[in-house]
């Protein structure tokens, strides 16, 4: 199996980091975690295919929410952060709760 490749537009890793104190560097660790589940992102699948990866973060202290899309075979972060409902979602599938 081949090793993911990732991207991100600079500018809104920078952004991200002010909002929601996660850069997309840190956010490439949720994809790692072999428990992560990604979803579709219906609301935001309208140009092109969206999903997210809910995972652990690189100390395995919290679960990370990574808005995504597919370009090619690289993997393109548009979004992270620590949000609930990522966390909750994670909880329920993976029967942590």
């Amino acid at each position: 199996m081949k090793e993911p490749h990732f991207e991100w537009n600079e500018t809104k890793d920078f952004m991200n980091q002010k909002k929601h104190g996660v850069s997309f560097y840190e956010a490439q660790y949720a994809f790692l975690d072999e428990n992560r589940i990604i979803t579709k992102d219906i609301a935001h699948s309208k140009d092109e295919e969206r999903f997210y990866c809910f995972g652990r973060d690189k100390d395995g202290n919290g679960i990370l929410t990574v808005r995504f899309t597919f370009r090619d075979e690289t993997i393109r972060i548009i979004g992270a952060g620590y949000w609930r409902r990522g966390k909750k979602i994670y909880e329920k599938e993976n029967s942590l709760q």
